[in-house]
């Protein structure tokens, strides 16, 4: 496995190359590494610093995926979850942590949640999960027609 280090070449990853991945974290360093490893690995990436300064831009379009820091000050993942659920808006979201634990897989059932360190190949699946799970959330509506 590799760890989550973009300076040593680059990752395959089965998303799409037009996906792109916003990455949410209050800590600078873990966003700009988390960042350059998504980049290397062929994504388009938008760094933020917290949820609200997230949600004053406009949303992302097409196949995209959030990779959110579950404790930050201020807004909290799940108060961004709820933020953007009250406001329709729906993105498939990668919680990451320094804290896993049980209260935090309770707060957030069926979310995918990776505790830093993160392996740079299981947070590229992640991401490739998420999109796909969207993609099927959106065409399974029309199939049902």
């Amino acid at each position: 496995m590799r760890s989550l280090r973009a300076d040593e070449g680059s990752f395959e990853s089965m998303a799409v190359r037009d996906t792109r991945v916003v990455v949410i974290d209050d800590d600078h360093s873990v966003r700009r590494s988390v960042s350059r490893l998504l980049k290397a690995a062929g994504f388009q990436v938008e760094a933020y610093e917290s949820g609200p300064a997230f949600l004053k831009k406009t949303p992302p379009r097409g196949d995209h995926c959030l990779v959110v820091d579950v404790r930050m000050p201020g807004m909290s993942a799940l108060e961004l979850l709820e933020s953007l659920r009250m406001a329709g808006r729906y993105s498939p979201i990668v919680f990451i942590t320094a804290h896993a634990t049980d209260e935090i897989r309770r707060d957030l059932p069926g979310e995918t949640v990776l505790t830093k360190p993160i392996e740079a190949d299981v947070l590229i699946a992640a991401i490739d999960s998420a999109v796909y799970r969207a993609r099927a959330v959106q065409v399974a509506p029309s199939v049902r027609k």
